[in-house]
């Protein structure tokens, strides 16, 4: 359970997150701390029970001024709303102060991603490590590239999802299922398909898995084990290997992070022809606006279409091609 300033209204909302909800254990961390930064800012006078709406709008204020970006702000503020809806449906408040707030108004930003080139020489630079942590970054690399998993997702992905159907050893990589059932956001299952370079990969690397066993002997539930807490490879880790992965391929690390690969899953779908809603579902979006910020692809492929098909535009190319042989 994440840290909650020892406030049990806050430990009892983090329950039922998880309880009625679904919620990852990283979206309670994070509202456990936007929940006990507000919690310290109206110390000592005040506190979250009898906290003001002027009172959340001067908090929010001060974290504009701090430099907090538009993303978080958002989400604390949805933070907010749900912990004091929460209260009230507990008859422990009987208003809400944080029913009328705003969320500050989100620019799209293209998300960045890596070219087709830059892929290929990430996944060359790994399979040129045949080391235990070469192939295990193999393995890892092949199926986050393959699915577009969210980094919680792959590095938490269970055994039991990547096993044959009779939880037998794969004797060969076709055995291996070539579909993953992932549990994501909210709870939510989807099935995303596993290529045959990614099941290679994991073929290879479940070879030399009992090395990350550590002394936790021969059994872990999780693909890739780790001997942390958690009990598999965390996301911090995993973000620390691959910025060490792109400096070894002699690649730009400051801008290479796993969500920066999701990104590129779904931007190299779309250029590929495959449709919105297709990658929508793969991706695990709820809402559709979410996956349309990939479609500056479609809208960059369609003027190029138009420039180099439509009839008007080729006979002003015709034109200016035979301009310098009249000359």
């Amino acid at each position: 359970m994440p840290a909650s300033a020892a406030d049990p209204h806050i430990d009892a909302f983090l329950e039922m997150l998880q309880a009625e909800r679904g919620a990852s254990a990283h979206t309670r961390e994070a509202y456990a701390r936007d929940l006990g930064d507000l919690t310290a800012s109206l110390q000592p006078k005040y506190d979250l029970l009898n906290c003001t709406e002027a009172q959340l709008r001067r908090y929010l204020s001060g974290l504009t001024r701090r430099g907090m970006s538009e993303t978080t702000i958002a989400r604390r503020i949805s933070a907010f709303r749900q912990f004091f809806r929460f209260l009230c449906t507990e008859q422990i408040r009987a208003d809400n102060p944080a029913a009328m707030l705003e969320a500050p108004r989100r620019r799209k930003v293209l998300p960045h991603c890596l070219t087709l080139e830059q892929i290929t020489t990430l996944l060359r630079t790994a399979t040129n490590n045949t080391t235990p942590e070469g192939k295990r970054m193999h393995a890892l690399l092949e199926t986050l590239y393959a699915t577009g998993m969210r980094v919680s997702e792959l590095v938490g992905l269970p055994m039991e999802t990547v096993q044959t159907e009779n939880g037998q050893p794969a004797k060969k990589a076709r055995d291996l299922r070539p579909f993953l059932v992932i549990r994501g956001k909210g709870n939510k299952e989807r099935l995303v398909p596993l290529n045959d370079s990614a099941r290679e990969a994991l073929f290879a690397y479940l070879d030399i898995r009992p090395v990350f066993l550590g002394k936790k002997g021969t059994y872990s539930r999780w693909m890739f084990p780790s001997s942390g807490a958690s009990g598999h490879l965390t996301r911090q880790r995993f973000a620390q290997l691959l910025k060490e992965l792109a400096i070894t391929a002699g690649l730009d690390a400051t801008t290479l992070s796993p969500h920066v690969l999701r990104h590129s899953f779904a931007t190299h779908l779309l250029s590929g022809g495959a449709d919105l809603r297709v990658v929508q579902e793969l991706l695990g979006h709820s809402d559709i606006s979410t996956t349309e910020i990939y479609t500056h692809v479609m809208n960059e492929q369609l003027q190029k279409l138009v420039t180099e098909r439509h009839p008007l535009s080729r006979m002003k190319l015709t034109r200016k091609q035979k301009r310098p042989e009249e000359a």
